[in-house]
């Protein structure tokens, strides 16, 4: 009996080690840096979340998400990132530009991987050496923009158009490419350019007095953290001269804009979440771990502000069809349901 016994408690032990043991390897921990709170970005974060719940569930492990938004302050983003290697996290998410370039300079050395989220332009950000094969400790979500696509919209809503404003931060590394791709277009048509700078959203605002007093009546803005987070603020004087704004991103609909013409990303959210699932569960290297781009062609009409100018939404949606794989309506609110 006392063999017995003995024999039992070594199998009880032996299990309840295995079990910690597979349960220390299970169990991850993600911190996730935001950059700003606009309600595109948001949107990724909690889609991320979400589906990294989803993948846990499926594959019975616990990831423990650290979120947090600097929002776009250079020194409490290091704070964060800090933070975040103090904690040992397994893997870092970073929101946006100016995050992944953080973020990817804090782990050259300890190797942690990166993964980031809407980074317009991977390459030009110096972040990987090519989109198919990243090089490092980073890869991502792309939301890569069509400007020419925007671009076509603005002439096929108003062929007549012969002046754009641009309206964009400098100091975003999100607007750069965009723009230099849309002065080559505006140029090439002839249009006369119009450009409407700066660094934060006070700034910004006063930008659109020079834009009402200069007569521009088309507006184009990339995928611009800083003007997304001024739109609610800006879009009624925009409407009220009758000025329509294009954007790269639906968010800038859903705050006022005409239009945002990119990527869906609450499923940009999911994809980058089935990365660091790849990263973490399947061991895959970041390395060697493609960018994923997407497909760009949804245009976002809001349809308040096609009611304000005067427009029917069904006659706008038929002119945009052919320049797009999809026209949706939404109206003004201040973030995603």
């Amino acid at each position: 009996m006392k063999k017995l016994i003995s024999i039992i408690l070594i199998l009880v032990i032996a299990a309840t080690a295995l079990c910690a043991c597979s349960g220390s390897k299970a169990d991850y921990t993600v911190g996730i840096c935001n950059y700003v709170d606009d309600a595109s970005l948001n949107q990724i974060v909690s889609n991320i979340k979400n589906r990294l719940a989803e993948i846990g569930k499926q594959n019975n492990v616990t990831i423990k998400v650290l979120e947090q938004n600097c929002n776009a302050d250079a020194n409490v983003m290091s704070q964060i990132i800090a933070d975040f290697q103090s904690k040992k996290v397994d893997l870092m998410v970073g929101v946006a530009t100016p995050v992944a370039i953080a973020m990817q300079a804090a782990t050259e050395d300890t190797k942690i991987p990166v993964v980031f989220a809407a980074v317009s332009d991977p390459l030009a950000a110096g972040l990987v050496d090519s989109l198919d094969k990243p090089g490092a400790n980073i890869t991502g979500t792309s939301d890569f923009l069509n400007t020419k696509a925007v671009m076509d919209l603005i002439f096929a809503q108003a062929p007549e158009t012969t002046k754009v404003g641009l309206l964009y931060d400098l100091g975003q590394d999100s607007s750069t490419t965009a723009i230099k791709e849309a002065k080559e277009y505006l140029q090439n048509k002839g249009v006369e350019i119009k450009e409407y700078t700066g660094t934060n959203t006070s700034e910004i605002g006063l930008q659109i007095d020079k834009i009402v007093s200069d007569g521009v009546k088309a507006v184009f803005t990339p995928s611009d953290n800083t003007v997304m987070t001024a739109e609610l603020s800006i879009y009624e004087k925009l409407a009220d001269n009758g000025i329509l704004h294009y954007a790269g991103a639906d968010s800038f609909a859903l705050n006022g804009a005409f239009l945002g013409y990119g990527v869906d990303y609450a499923n940009l959210g999911v994809k980058t979440a089935d990365m660091i699932g790849q990263i973490l569960i399947d061991g895959k290297d970041t390395a060697t771990l493609p960018v994923m781009t997407f497909d760009n062609g949804t245009a976002t009409v809001n349809t308040d502000i096609c009611e304000k100018l005067g427009l029917s939404y069904d006659t706008v949606a038929a002119t945009f069809a052919p320049f797009c794989t999809k026209v949706q309506p939404i109206k003004t609110a201040e973030s995603f349901e």
